[in-house]
């Protein structure tokens, strides 16, 4: 049986992917560095900290890794809080969970800060028994590290979680954590559908045909 359902939260639970490439060219040309068309597949998994040392190195910032990250997270707020909205289903699936007594997580490469103001603009409180960072653990995806963590927090078997995510490392991890993965569609990732097809368990394009389909049934 499914014990507990576990969101990655950007381009997963919400619609927020491509508000980061904006962030990443507006931040870079700051220093007057335009922006590498890889780059978004460099940082693909990595946690917030992760990130910001990862453009320290590769762009040579003259800022600290706390100004780093304090700046994106004031870039990003009001975007979040005002242009990305929750994906399709996402609040039927978790009011059925609730409803069901399945317990929810969330599990993202997001700075706390952020993910913790998503959630509360969009009245998610109730729902979540536990948020994690890749701040918070030693790796970031697809290191299998936060799903576990989240699993113990939780207090589930890793084998009777079921994990959304919209990237290939983000799957990676929730299959490293022998957990059930179920890829999530996002237009940014859309390009990668047939290898996340491959590596995961199930797909999905809008939450709420997951309890059509009965999902939580053939678990």
């Amino acid at each position: 049986m499914i014990e507990a359902i576990i969101f990655d939260l950007d381009g997963s639970m919400v619609d927020s992917m491509w508000m980061w490439k904006t962030i990443d060219i507006e931040y870079l040309g700051k220093f007057g560095i335009p922006l590498p068309e890889n780059l978004q597949t460099c940082i693909e998994g990595m946690s917030f900290s992760e990130t910001a040392a990862y453009f320290k190195e590769r762009f040579s910032l003259p800022d600290d890794l706390d100004t780093i990250k304090a700046d994106w997270n004031r870039m990003a707020w009001d975007k979040y809080a005002f242009e990305v909205p929750v994906k399709e289903g996402v609040r039927t699936l978790l009011e059925y969970c609730k409803e069901h007594g399945i317990k929810a997580g969330i599990a993202t490469s997001n700075s706390r800060q952020l993910v913790e103001n998503v959630v509360r603009v969009h009245k998610l409180d109730p729902y979540f028994s536990c948020i994690m960072t890749g701040c918070d653990v030693a790796k970031g995806k697809p290191s299998p590290d936060i799903y576990l963590a989240v699993a113990k927090e939780l207090r589930a078997e890793p084998g009777n979680c079921l994990v959304f995510e919209d990237i290939i490392p983000g799957i990676q991890a929730g299959k490293a954590a022998g957990m059930k993965v179920c890829a999530v569609y996002d237009k940014y990732s859309e390009y990668q559908d047939e290898e996340k097809r491959r590596l995961a368990d199930y797909y999905t394009y809008y939450f709420t045909e997951l309890i059509e389909n009965g999902i939580f049934t053939d678990f």
